[in-house]
């Protein structure tokens, strides 16, 4: 997993609260278990018309947040059912951080096992972030995990709490498998005594 320690980029703002998975992620494009080549279906229902044609106004559509890295999101994002893919999505479009006032839980939780980092800060705040962002390419947003902190195109600095944990994941880059392969030492170990005591296994 690619690690996360500064991020500095183009923020889109998405002022819709209860965006649900089902809006992140159609149901429909479920079928796959690879993480890659979910972006394009990122939003689908509202990126793209029924013919598949772009929808002008959708801000992911825009020319200035095509590259956006940062998302800004209304209240209780990522609600609705557990998908993974959900994250997936928006990892593989290219956001690497989503600044909201809350999270569903689960949503929230995959988020770090994907490289993705959650920041949860109070509403006048947030407002404060969603109107740098409604500024376009030119306002860039900076993210700092080791001192928790974001700073806005004005600089002005707002810091939020994380689980020191997550943030040890995030910071070396570390999935379920890798925090399983650090321990891979005592896991050799154990096996070349189980094979000792129990050679018949």
């Amino acid at each position: 997993m690619e690690k996360f320690e500064k991020l500095t980029g183009v923020a889109a703002p998405m002022p819709l609260v209860n965006i649900d998975t089902d809006m992140i992620i159609p149901k429909v494009f479920l079928k796959t278990i690879k993480r890659s080549g979910l972006g394009v279906n990122l939003f689908d229902e509202m990126r793209y018309d029924r013919q598949g044609n772009e929808i002008p106004d959708f801000v992911l559509n825009k020319p200035q947040y095509r590259e956006a890295e940062i998302l800004v999101a209304g209240d209780n994002f990522g609600c609705g059912s557990s998908r993974e893919h959900a994250p997936w999505a928006i990892k593989d479009f290219g956001i690497r951080c989503v600044i909201s006032t809350s999270f569903a839980d689960i949503f929230y939780n995959n988020c770090f096992k994907n490289g993705i980092l959650p920041i949860v800060l109070p509403e006048e705040q947030r407002d404060i972030l969603m109107k740098d962002a409604e500024k376009g390419s030119n306002a860039r947003i900076e993210v700092d995990l080791e001192s928790q902190t974001v700073t806005s195109s004005d600089g002005e600095v707002f810091h939020f709490e994380v689980d020191p944990f997550r943030k040890h994941c995030l910071l070396e880059g570390l999935d379920d498998i890798g925090l399983t392969l650090e321990k891979s030492a005592s896991i050799d170990a154990f096996e070349a005594q189980a094979a000792q005591s129990r050679p018949w296994v």
